[in-house]
């Protein structure tokens, strides 16, 4: 959650997405690609590519470069800059 600059209210940020029970196709077979093997879940934020599929995919093989390709840095150490980012950013997720 974000202030507003001009009213100082909290904004809250909204994106309309298809339910994993009224997903079909294409939607239904990357949301079971991606549902959480420790809550049966998708994740919210693989969930805003709902009505695009294809970047759900895009989002995902980003994150596993970002997360799990080689690099300098230990996976716990890009975690906790993901940490620190989003603390700075104020975001709740």
């Amino acid at each position: 959650m974000s202030k507003d600059a001009s009213s100082g209210q909290d904004r809250l940020a909204w994106i309309d997405v298809i339910a994993e029970a009224e997903a079909a196709g294409r939607l239904a077979d990357a949301y079971d690609e991606y549902r959480s093997p420790q809550t049966g879940m998708v994740d919210n934020v693989l969930k805003i590519h709902s009505l695009h599929p294809e970047t759900m995919h895009d989002h995902a093989r980003l994150y596993r470069t970002l997360m799990h390709g080689k690099g300098g840095l230990l996976r716990p150490e890009r975690e906790m800059i993901g940490v620190v980012v989003s603390v700075a950013n104020e975001c709740h997720y």
